[in-house]
């Protein structure tokens, strides 16, 4: 859609230039395929900080992306939930990284100086990197609740 209504292509140079946000990312070396409890606890850890994380950036994609106004409400409210349900299924949940309202602030501000061309390019990056960390999540929670017994 973002390709559609606005012309921002994943093949844009603008999209390659702009791509200095450093959004949440889960990557091997956070275990998320590997069976040691620790390796397990800390990719749920960086799963739920990351989400958690992501809650400002969709803000901003609900204010920027008026059109599908709606459509990102529920899906921050969604990946709220499951940041929280995850948080619960780490053994010390205080460990998870949750940005205080000051970052959150500073980020938000951060984002809002853009002019509205980048608008559309950041938005379309948060909405690319939130669905490569669900990929990546979901594969993640599907192999813990496979050897580890909990209900997700």
């Amino acid at each position: 859609q973002m390709c559609e209504k606005f012309t921002v292509c994943e093949n844009s140079m603008e999209m390659l230039l702009q791509n200095n946000l450093n959004l949440p990312r889960v990557t091997e070396e956070d275990g998320d395929f590997l069976t040691f409890l620790s390796f397990q606890e800390k990719c749920l850890r960086k799963i739920s900080s990351g989400l958690y994380t992501f809650q400002t950036y969709l803000k901003y994609v609900q204010e920027t992306f008026t059109s599908e106004n709606q459509n990102v409400e529920s899906l921050s409210y969604s990946t709220e939930h499951l940041a929280h349900t995850i948080r619960q299924m780490v053994i010390n949940p205080e460990e998870v990284i949750i940005p205080d309202a000051a970052t959150q602030e500073s980020l938000r501000t951060k984002l809002k100086s853009s002019k509205t061309w980048i608008e559309k390019i950041t938005t379309h990056l948060i909405l690319r990197d939130f669905t490569s960390f669900m990929e990546k999540t979901v594969r993640a929670v599907r192999y813990l609740k496979n050897t580890r017994s909990f209900s997700a």
